[in-house]
């Protein structure tokens, strides 16, 4: 026994050691590659900007060291939507950048981000410089970045996707019914739908006409838009998609949804032409990754001013959670922002689709509180919904884009009966003792009284009543008024803008230009600082190593990794909550 416990001794030792070294080893390695990182990248003459977008899409990016390094690549990191913008409008002034070359076959991300990139390659397009795009295949999605290019490249072999856009929920009240779990709701509202998926196995009439209704807001811009950028008729669009007449390549060019059907080797040749170089020499690519460390051309302007763009991006939570909106984080951080005299303006960058009913308070107050002594915009991404609106609704201004999802005002609670569950299934039984009637209230191992229920649905009411009474202060409505475009309807950002739920159809750009002018700021007279900022270097150095939690689920579950990370949202579910249904799907 002393020799097995001395085995196991020198192996925990051992373990340790061998972590600790490679602890060390790590920040010596991301030190060495993040001061790498930081040194200016020279820029070709005659370069072209090389943009992949088959990756996730998100508010902030992440510095990864390794990028460009193959295998050690691994995590494939998501790309900063900020830092693309940054990147073209900078590209846009560069003498040494020609043109950009986009792979867009699958972004994975919301409608209202892939807008905001699509207005900045409009915009660099305002510097006569080219822009092409090829792909293997393409989603509607990766076609709506396409579209505004000079040439759209598509493989002859491969396929676009062109049926128009549906939006899939997923329910789980057959599993729970299997399992003997009875979740008990309690919400108001006939459009707050989030609690479906738990009490029903489709979507129910009132869900329905919504659905329909903010989706087809969503086609409709989408429609028009591509028409415009092709030459096209809308109706001619929506036909081709009614009919599935998109099934080959062919069919793509015939209709004039490409230009040219080829290889890649076909639109490198042609890239040369626009270049003017010899059809031997090798194109001078810059990646997305490499060209943030390249020269500056955009001004900054004068270090006195700022205007703070405070970013919100994830699922409201209380605390001080990194991979979420969490409202002790975020309402520090406009704290912040409110107390420094060098800000002289505030933008919240919300995309959410909820989550805490009081976190989602407890940041508001934060936004009025700043608003009072400075000008606070809000600015809507793909989401913000619900707890996302609740999080906007303080501002002075609230800027959305028209395919934008927001509004959604109202809330639910939720409470799981497991008691059949684990009496059933496990064998499991429960007994207590209390000191009063409704010690243990709620329970989750026991029915509910009718009183008990009526306590939680009261609950549920009073904090609808506050949520519309705050958002009709803030957008200066009746409460009438206002409820009338409550009960937890969803909107699209062309919707909420026609029915006063939104100021002003537009990006992040737009609302920091509002901001500044609400502020008295004339363009160069303020710089923009955005918070969180980029993880560093060896943060992300040690995540290239371990892989973040999502990455790891879908590494080990595959197809069954959104059902799990549907579980670990309920895991986050505490209190009342205001916010989308889990697993709205827009594609």
């Amino acid at each position: 026994m002393r020799q097995f416990l001395k085995y196991v001794l020198a192996t925990i030792v051992g373990l340790m050691l061998f972590s600790f070294v490679a602890f060390l080893m790590l920040l010596a390695i991301g030190s060495v590659f993040s001061a790498a990182s930081s040194d200016e990248v020279a820029v070709k003459e005659n370069s072209v900007l090389k943009i992949n977008l088959n990756s996730p899409i998100r508010e902030v990016g992440v510095d990864n060291p390794f990028g460009g390094f193959g295998a050690l690549n691994s995590t494939g990191n998501a790309i900063g939507l900020i830092d693309l913008k940054q990147a073209l409008a900078n590209a846009k002034l560069d003498p040494g950048i020609k043109g950009v070359y986009l792979q867009t076959e699958y972004p994975q991300t919301g409608w209202a981000s892939l807008e905001e990139i699509r207005n900045a390659l409009i915009d660099f397009k305002k510097s006569k410089k080219f822009v092409v795009a090829y792909g293997e295949v393409m989603t509607e999605k990766g076609y709506y970045i396409a579209s505004v290019a000079d040439n759209i490249y598509l493989n002859p072999a491969g396929a676009l996707e062109w049926n128009g856009l549906d939006a899939e929920y997923t329910f789980f009240k057959g599993t729970f019914d299997k399992l003997g779990i009875k979740p008990v709701i309690f919400r108001v509202g006939e459009f707050k739908s989030a609690v479906e998926p738990f009490i029903r196995d489709n979507m129910s009439e009132a869900n329905k006409a919504q659905t329909t209704s903010f989706l087809n807001s969503l086609n409709s811009h989408f429609m028009a838009n591509v028409a415009q950028s092709r030459g096209l008729q809308v109706a001619q669009l929506k036909k081709l998609a009614d009919d599935l007449t998109i099934q080959t390549a062919g069919d793509a060019l015939r209709t004039k949804l490409v230009t040219k059907v080829a290889y890649y080797d076909e639109v490198e040749a042609d890239i040369r032409k626009s270049l003017k170089i010899d059809e031997k020499k090798k194109i001078d690519f810059i990646t997305l990754s490499k060209y943030e460390n390249a020269k500056k051309y955009v001004e900054e302007g004068s270090t006195k001013n700022r205007v703070a763009v405070i970013i919100a991006d994830g699922e409201i939570v209380s605390g001080k959670d990194d991979d979420n909106i969490a409202s002790d984080r975020v309402a520090e951080q406009i704290r912040k922002a409110r107390l420094d005299d060098k800000v002289k303006a505030i933008v919240i960058r919300v995309n959410s689709p909820g989550g805490s009913a009081l976190a989602s308070d407890v940041m508001w107050r934060e936004v009025v509180l700043a608003n009072k002594v400075k000008p606070v915009i809000a600015s809507m991404s793909d989401y913000a919904a619900s707890g996302g609106y609740y999080l906007a609704m303080g501002a002075r201004k609230i800027v959305a884009e028209p395919n934008t999802i927001t509004g959604s005002i109202g809330i639910f609670g939720m409470v799981f009966n497991t008691e059949g569950f684990f009496k059933d299934k496990l064998g499991v039984t429960y007994d207590r003792v209390v000191t009063n009637t409704h010690s243990d209230f709620p329970s989750f191992t026991r029915e509910m009284s009718d009183f008990e229920k009526n306590v939680l649905q009261q609950s549920v009411n009073r904090g609808y009543e506050i949520f519309t009474s705050k958002a009709a202060q803030g957008r200066k409505l009746p409460i009438d008024s206002l409820k009338a475009l409550a009960s937890g309807r969803v909107w699209s950002g062309v919707q909420a803008k026609a029915n006063g739920l939104v100021d002003e159809l537009g990006g992040l750009d737009k609302a920091v230009q509002l901001a500044a002018k609400a502020a008295n700021l004339k363009e160069g007279d303020y710089r923009v600082r955005y918070t969180p900022e980029k993880k560093n270097a060896i943060e992300e150095l040690i995540k290239s190593f371990t892989g973040d939690e999502e990455e790891q689920l879908q590494a080990k579950l595959g197809d069954l990794a959104p059902y799990v990370k549907y579980l670990k949202m309920l895991q986050r579910m505490e209190g009342t909550q205001a916010r989308l249904p889990f697993g709205l799907d827009i594609k």
